[in-house]
């Protein structure tokens, strides 16, 4: 069965070597069974005829049943094109193309009949279809009816007549040869307790659906299974590393942990810290290795929370590391860390980068000696020179900003794992954590220190600049520093730069009587660090940036976020961006700037900004908004295969589902020894290929 599933694509019929390695290259298809596992993204109904008086602007993909009564050519050179006059006796409508003028006029005749297929798009008072597709008219029980499906393709697939109906053609090809080699994935007592349809049944439906209840079966199926094999994944890995990998035993609370709690504590601890510290002191005290995730908006108090863990690692014989993903970053959880702690008789140290070669050798001897208690640094953690005495708590500041092969590095500092705790200010939805870090336990802070006031968010459209200067210079004028950041995406780099430069020169020119600095990501490290520090130390009193702020300053001094198109980002970074202000105790502002043509989608999320301070709410909106696929970090998060079918936003509920199901199974044979349950192992194998067991690191 599986040699005919693996069959190079090139042999199948109607595809050949030339097709296949377009195949190959444009969307990754080299076996038959890859094909099989190509699913169309939207399907449309072949059964009702339209009549051109019919058609309005907005309708979807259509079919008419008439004549084309003449051809006519328009244009010169690229603007060629040629247009059929189209009827069927209620009206007439365009058919256009802009190639292939000699084959379309030989292949169709005018005044023949046929049925044409297009998405109708109107240009003054008339409509045309571009690129239609044509088939000539047959009879009422020979004319394809039901659910079409219809497949993405590139540019290039569609110039070697790969377009949606050729690898419908082929799809078609494909199910004729396979159809009795295909085995089912999924173990019968799952698919019958579940009342799931078979996997023969749900592929023949996706590609080729009778009704839109067999295809909406198919759909879960397949979404099912999955989810399901996602989570069964997690779960087990999760399970085996809490039953191979002892963790050391934290079970005092002891005299730094107290002295500080009596005497350092900066402010009240809320009840979300509180609560978190218990979480993770139970886990601490367990024996098994910890991993989990501390999520908590910007601002929450999550370095407070970390101190407080570091502590008692220390008071249980142990040291603790802090890696943070910028120097600047690094530097000022050293600071801060450094004064919160002042006077308890700890050695802090900070590492990176640019630390000198006489202090990085201090550094190395007072780890080894364990003269050095806590260690804070950027990746220059990780080098294998930097060895410890007794390594117990590595702490990951916004861990999407390393790589797993980098955190695994931690593991091996000491002779078990010390146990580990990932910070992040990405709030992230409960869909994607289950998902993506489906193997690490979450706890959240989930509410603002006293003294903090919400962030205002204010929508500006561009053209109301004079009121938007007065009111920054206003802030200024108090003695507040204020943020204007660009957008820098990669398609459209020189451009930005050059807006990021002309804005940086307009700035000067407003506030002459203020100093402006500018920031962004092309700049030579050393040249970024050195603006942010004029920033951070007021001798600079606006910050023109890019991005690059996202993570890392902590200035307490600034009130202002000005965002210049703020069309251009993604809801979580907007959000991102305006916790870089609101630090202090001063009420803060981020101020939206767009012009006013928007589209429904983008005045929907900057609506959302406006009312929200809510990371959670913001992150599930964002994942409604972009999917998530461009999320970053999942790729170096332990998902194993790709989401071929299932969206974990949308279905969310099958996830939930899946995932108990898989808990359930585990419940019952933790190691899947039971003979129904091999072909589990089997697809797990299959699915991971031969990746590296991440699962294990977090």
């Amino acid at each position: 069965m599986t040699e005919v599933l693996h069959t190079d694509i090139k042999y199948l019929q109607g595809v050949g070597p030339k097709k296949a390695d377009i195949l190959n290259k444009e969307i990754e298809i080299f076996t038959v069974e890859d094909l099989l596992y190509y699913f169309p993204y939207r399907y449309v109904d072949r059964s009702r005829i339209y009549f051109i008086h019919e058609i309005d602007g907005n309708m979807p993909y259509i079919q008419l049943k008439g004549k084309i009564t003449a051809f006519e050519t328009f244009g010169e050179g690229r603007n060629k094109r040629l247009v059929g006059h189209f009827t069927d006796g209620t009206g007439f409508i365009d058919l256009v193309w802009f190639q292939g003028a000699k084959f379309i006029t030989d292949k169709y005749k005018t005044h023949s009949p046929y049925i044409i297929f297009g998405k109708p798009t109107q240009f003054g008072d008339r409509f045309n279809i571009a690129h239609p597709e044509i088939d000539p008219f047959i009879t009422e029980e020979r004319r394809q009816t039901g659910l079409m499906p219809f497949y993405n393709t590139t540019e290039k697939m569609k110039k070697h007549y790969l377009n949606s109906k050729a690898i419908q053609k082929i799809m078609l090809s494909a199910f004729q040869s396979v159809m009795n080699h295909l085995s089912e994935t999924l173990p019968a007592s799952v698919i019958r307790d579940n009342r799931l349809m078979g996997l023969k049944d749900a592929l023949r439906n996706i590609h080729f659906p009778e009704t839109p209840a067999l295809l909406r079966e198919a759909q879960h199926r397949l979404k099912f299974e999955e989810l399901f094999y996602i989570q069964l994944n997690i779960l087990r890995y999760t399970a085996e590393r809490k039953s191979k990998l002892k963790g050391f035993v934290f079970n005092k609370v002891g005299e730094y942990l107290n002295t500080f709690y009596a005497k350092n504590l900066p402010f009240e601890l809320t009840n979300a810290q509180k609560r978190v510290i218990k979480e993770i002191r139970r886990d601490m005290d367990t024996g098994e290795q910890m991993n989990r995730l501390l999520q908590g908006d910007v601002g929450s108090g999550k370095t407070l929370v970390a101190l407080m863990l570091m502590l008692i690692a220390i008071d249980n014989g142990f040291q603790a590391a802090l890696m943070a993903p910028t120097e600047i970053l690094a530097t000022q959880h050293f600071a801060s860390i450094s004064e919160m702690i002042r006077g308890l008789g700890l050695n802090v140290e900070l590492l990176t980068g640019s630390t000198k070669k006489k202090d990085r050798e201090r550094i190395h001897t007072g780890l080894l000696t364990g003269d050095v208690n806590i260690l804070i640094g950027t990746h220059a953690l990780i080098e294998d020179t930097v060895q410890f005495s007794n390594l117990g708590l590595v702490i990951i500041d916004e861990q999407h900003r390393f790589g797993v092969a980098q955190r695994a590095k931690l593991w091996t500092k000491n002779s078990n794992p010390p146990h580990m705790l990932v910070m992040t200010a990405t709030p992230i939805p409960r869909t994607l954590a289950m998902t993506v870090y489906g193997d690490l336990d979450v706890s959240v802070i989930d509410e603002l220190p006293p003294g903090r006031k919400p962030i205002e968010t204010l929508h500006v459209y561009d053209k109301k600049r004079q009121g938007l200067y007065q009111s920054i210079r206003k802030q200024l004028s108090e003695g507040r520093q204020v943020y204007i950041v660009y957008p820098l995406i990669e398609e459209s780099e020189k451009l930005d730069l050059k807006n990021l430069e002309e804005g940086f020169e307009h700035i000067q020119e407003v506030f002459p009587e203020y100093t402006v600095c500018k920031v962004h990501g092309k700049m030579k490290p050393k040249e970024k660090d050195a603006e942010m520090q004029r920033f951070v130390n007021n001798e600079a009193q606006i910050m023109v940036a890019t991005t690059v702020i996202e993570v890392g300053v902590n200035v307490p001094n600034a009130s202002v976020m000005v965002i210049e198109s703020a069309q251009r980002f993604g809801l979580s970074q907007l959000h991102q961006l305006r916790g870089r202000v609101g630090r202090g105790a001063d009420q803060s502002f981020c101020i939206l700037v767009t012009p006013y043509e928007l589209s429904a989608d983008t005045r929907k999320r900057i609506n959302i900004m406006v009312e929200s301070t809510d990371g959670f709410e913001i992150a599930e909106a964002d994942l409604k908004f972009r999917g998530p696929g461009d999320l970053e970090g999942t790729q170096q998060s332990g998902i194993p295969f790709n989401l071929k079918i299932a969206n974990i936003v949308k279905d969310s509920e099958t996830l939930q589902f899946a995932r108990s199901i898989a808990q359930k199974l585990l419940d019952e044979d933790p190691q899947l020894e039971k003979p129904e349950h091999l072909i589990l192992k089997k697809q797990l194998r299959k699915l991971s290929g031969n990746r590296y067991n991440w699962g294990m690191i977090s």
